[in-house]
């Protein structure tokens, strides 16, 4: 147990920023998936829009901190591989 006064201010502010960073990964996640339903559905122009909106909700998580800029980045690399595949089926074939 932490017994100095600035030790125990460093355990509420470690536990206000992992309830507030918890909440931020959630809302990723959440944003992942509404994506990853749209690519399911082979909607390419809704895929499209949540793939905006997650690369957007990425880039705000990684400038807090509350993930690696590299991380984010990965992650939307991987995104716009699926998009892009989907992208590609949708394509008529040329010859």
């Amino acid at each position: 147990m932490a017994h100095s006064l600035s030790a125990k201010k460093r355990v509420r502010q470690n536990l206000r920023r992992r309830l507030i960073n918890r909440a931020r990964k959630g809302k990723v996640k959440a944003q992942i998936r509404s994506f990853e339903q749209a690519l399911a559905k082979g909607d390419p122009k809704a895929a499209a829009e949540q793939f905006k909106l997650v690369a957007k909700r990425l880039d705000q998580v990684a400038a807090t901190g509350t993930i690696h800029k590299r991380t984010a980045a990965r992650k939307k690399s991987r995104l716009a591989k699926k998009l892009n595949a989907l992208l590609a089926s949708q394509r008529p074939a040329q010859a």
